[in-house]
């Protein structure tokens, strides 16, 4: 039975006032003792060392939003695994579609960074999924192939149980239009499907595949409830403790 992931990414909102207020209101609404899906916050990450300090001994673990794929080295404005290990990051997105469409990570990037997070004891977060003109196009499932395949190349057997694959239609990210639950379902089956391919069955049964894209509390229990859909990746609605909380509620 795999077990559900809702983890909200912060993007670039949040001071270090705005943070411990959301992170306080968050941990007063979970009762750790009835939660039956695991909790991360994904925190810019200024916000990590202080997020560190206010999630320990909680059920919400921490993530970053990005990473390099080399440990140490000039490389300015970047932040590695290490680093992220040494402020109390279990998690890390990966593959972003901002990070594809406004920064223009290719997947050959993202798949070093995947390797590395893995080495280093991170569980990545591997965001995939394709553009309104590209699903116009009739060609979501292969731009979402190639994804997966380009992205996870060199991942083992045993590591593919420890990414959580993240499926995000750039069309529904921040523009207030979802998925149906259909047509987030119909594309987390053929990505497992892909992954029982890649990697058999039984590992592909193991794989947690969120779905992402204005989940919010008045969609969420219907699209968690679909049976490929485990988790979410929660943007806008995450950002307010009350209404994170209700899509955990919702699990």
């Amino acid at each position: 039975m795999r077990k559900k992931v809702i983890a909200g990414n912060w993007k670039m909102y949040m001071d270090i006032a705005g943070a411990v207020n959301l992170i306080t209101g968050i941990k007063a609404g979970l009762n750790k003792d009835s939660l039956n899906c695991d909790v991360v916050i994904c925190p810019p990450a200024v916000n990590l060392e202080t997020a560190n300090e206010l999630v320990k001994n909680s059920p919400i673990g921490l993530g970053a939003q990005n990473m390099y794929f080399e440990d140490q080295g000039a490389f300015t404005g970047e932040i590695s695994a290490p680093m992220l290990k040494a402020v109390g990051c279990g998690y890390v997105i990966l593959g972003h579609s901002e990070r594809r469409t406004i920064f223009g990570e290719k997947d050959e990037l993202i798949n070093k960074k995947v390797i590395k997070a893995l080495a280093s004891g991170l569980t990545p977060i591997f965001c995939i999924g394709e553009t309104l003109e590209e699903r116009e196009n009739g060609t979501t499932f292969s731009v979402v192939k190639t994804q997966i395949t380009e992205g996870l190349k060199g991942v083992s057997a045993d590591d593919i149980t420890k990414v959580i694959v993240a499926y995000e239609p750039v069309w529904a990210i921040g523009t207030g239009k979802t998925a149906s639950p259909e047509q987030a379902q119909e594309v987390h089956k053929y990505i497992r499907t892909m992954l029982s391919e890649m990697y058999g069955s039984d590992k592909a049964d193991s794989v947690t595949i969120q779905y992402g894209g204005s989940v919010k509390p008045e969609n969420a229990a219907e699209l968690l409830g679909q049976p490929d859909i485990d988790g979410a990746l929660v943007g806008g609605a995450c950002l307010k403790a009350d209404s994170f909380l209700a899509i955990i509620h919702a699990v």
